[in-house]
């Protein structure tokens, strides 16, 4: 293979790590834990549930230093062929197996390139998979049959990410496994740092309308007759769904637009999809995002209560 210049692993001090910051809404004591270990030289596992800004986060490193970004699905079919690389199948018939006509693999490909190796739910990729990671990490080095060994750049790093709420079609993380990351559970954002999310993502001035978004997102997450609740991903398809519904004519025009029905219908498509009902409940999806739009437009102090909807 032929050889390429390493780069230098950046420093961390408090400019770069401001710099790096301005990419990401909050999170700065995630930021720091993160940006400590990738300079220390050690790989991470960030474990939380969907949209809360883990591959924001490195992708902001990566951005600010220069390195690529690989990213990977783990699922059933990232075999090691998948990860690692393969000769091309047309030139080998031609020319016999030889390192020219290999292919490489995201693996290879960070290795080679000094880049992040990022691996979205690890614990949907199949076991044999994992060990491959497991040497490349250990050793910064991946044997590669008919070609040599890879060895990796300075700056490569093998990140991963898993939903620790989510278990169908996963597998069990070995001890082994384990023990070559560094592990940092990641949570939701508070109220505050996902309003800002919201009007970042969306462009959205109206500050009612992201308060409203925000609220009735986040109180799928502690609903009762809900397994899973919605992250920030719902608020800001509610929001940037509402905005537009409330200049279509449909829910009335200027001052006389029926803002809780924009938020309800914007709601319902926003949010249906992204929450898990019970198995042991009865109730719909619609029927729990409306219970949720109720209590938050009808169910305050001296405001009258609608008739349920649904």
């Amino acid at each position: 293979m032929t050889s390429r210049p390493e780069p230098a692993i950046p420093s961390t001090n408090g400019s770069r790590r401001d710099d790096i910051a301005r990419g990401v809404v909050g999170r700065r004591r995630e930021l720091d834990l993160v940006l400590a270990a990738v300079t220390a030289g050690r790989d991470i596992l960030l474990e939380g549930p969907p949209g809360t800004s883990k591959s924001t986060l490195l992708r902001a490193i990566t951005g600010q230093w220069g390195v690529p970004f690989l990213l990977v699905e783990g699922n059933a079919e990232l075999t090691p062929a998948r990860l690692v690389g393969h000769h091309n199948p047309a030139r080998v018939l031609r020319e016999d197996y030889s390192a020219e006509n290999f292919v490489p693999g995201p693996l290879v490909e960070a290795m080679q390139r000094g880049g992040f190796l990022y691996i979205e739910e690890l614990n949907r990729a199949p076991e044999d998979t994992l060990n491959v990671l497991l040497a490349a990490m250990a050793e910064r080095e991946v044997a590669v049959p008919r070609v040599g060994t890879i060895t990796g750049l300075p700056t490569f790093r093998v990140l991963a990410s898993m939903n620790p709420f989510d278990d169908t079609g996963t597998a069990r993380i070995s001890d082994s496994v384990y023990d070559r990351w560094c592990r940092l559970a990641v949570g939701y954002q508070d109220e505050i740092e996902e309003r800002a999310i919201v009007a970042v993502r969306t462009g959205c001035t109206d500050d009612g309308l992201i308060d409203d978004g925000v609220a009735i997102t986040r109180a799928t997450r502690g609903h009762p007759e809900l397994r899973r609740g919605s992250s920030v991903r719902g608020a800001i398809d509610l929001v940037a769904i509402a905005s537009e519904l409330a200049v279509l004519g449909s829910y009335g025009t200027g001052d006389s637009v029926d803002r809780p029905r924009v938020v309800l219908d914007a709601a319902l498509l926003a949010l249906s999809a992204r929450i898990g009902v019970d198995e042991a409940s009865d109730v719909t999806p619609e029927q729990v995002i409306t219970q949720i739009w109720e209590d938050h437009f009808f169910s305050r102090p001296g405001v009258r209560r609608r008739d349920p909807i649904g």
